[in-house]
């Protein structure tokens, strides 16, 4: 197949010319025949009143009429195939926009798969602090609970003796009781049957069936705590002496176990009382004022103040 160059860069223009389909289809095959290869139009002056240069090459027997209608048609031609090559370009220009497209949405989703694993990598990190806090928590508590264990085993273990510990400890309370009535009994007279009456019912606590064999060494430790507070109290109360074999209602003052004086409620008489001797000793008048003092200062009508008192001192 031969192929036919057309290069048409002008307009036509004061040329009545008409040519019609039938002519050009008439002439068509002078154009083959005649081997025709280029058709050139060249236009050298302005619109108006211009001169056209028409160069054709191997044309010479057409009538102008045909080329005319030869250079139209060649138009026609080259407008169709800049409409043909047209297309396949904006194919591909609509195919790079699909591509420009579907880029895009996959750097959303790379974009997105980032950010998600971002936010998973910081929460791993945390796990991983997290789980490292817990086990030294639970190192800690591992240790808790191993002391505590001990605790149960020793626990345990005085459970399993407290049979053991109850015969034990009851002839021992019997022995404290009997110790501290023997004590009140050689002591100074102070609340002397106040205090024997706190052993009658220890005695009376230790028959008892259902008081505790801890509850029986609780009362016991505490009348030993009472005893003792008796040598540093100092108080006064009233009592009764007897003395020439005869009753007399006193008030009793008690610097500890240090000194135990008795005031007669006339105030006309004083006593000391003598422990070697177990018995009361009459004081003189030189001490009678400074007895009613020490009662004032016990029973605190008066302030605390030195005087002057009967105490025998220690061998």
């Amino acid at each position: 197949m031969k192929l036919l160059t057309i290069f048409l860069f002008s307009i036509v223009c004061n040329l009545d010319i008409y040519v019609t389909l039938r002519d050009y289809l008439r002439e068509c095959p002078t154009l083959v025949e005649h081997n025709t290869k280029q058709i050139i139009i060249n236009l050298n002056k302005p619109r108006r009143g211009f001169i056209t240069d028409l160069m054709v090459g191997n044309m010479s027997k057409m009538s102008k009429r045909t080329q005319i209608a030869s250079c139209v048609m060649g138009a026609m031609a080259l407008a169709s195939a800049s409409t043909a090559f047209a297309n396949p370009l904006q194919d591909v220009q609509q195919e790079e926009r699909k591509i420009t497209l579907a880029a895009a949405k996959s750097q959303e989703k790379i974009n997105g798969i980032f950010e998600q694993s971002q936010e998973l990598l910081i929460e791993y990190r945390a796990v991983i602090d997290q789980t490292e806090n817990l086990k030294i928590y639970n190192d800690y508590l591992a240790g808790l609970v191993a002391d505590q264990q001990r605790v149960i085993d020793s626990l345990q273990r005085q459970i399993d003796s407290i049979e053991e510990t109850k015969q034990n400890i009851v002839p021992l309370m019997g022995r404290m009781i009997d110790s501290l009535e023997k004590f009140i009994n050689l002591d100074v007279p102070i609340n002397k049957q106040e205090r024997l009456d706190r052993v009658e019912r220890l005695r009376d606590v230790m028959t008892n069936s259902s008081v505790t064999v801890s509850e029986q060494f609780r009362q016991v430790l505490d009348a030993y705590s009472i005893e003792n507070e008796y040598g540093t109290r100092i108080q006064s109360y009233q009592g009764t002496i007897s003395t020439g074999g005869t009753e007399v209602a006193v008030d009793f003052f008690n610097l500890g176990r240090t000194a135990l004086l008795a005031l007669s409620l006339d105030q006309s008489s004083a006593w000391v009382w003598d422990n070697e001797a177990r018995a009361w000793e009459q004081l003189g008048a030189e001490y009678l004022d400074s007895v009613i003092q020490a009662v004032r200062m016990a029973q605190g009508l008066v302030p605390e103040d030195l005087i002057e008192l009967p105490i025998k001192a220690a061998e």
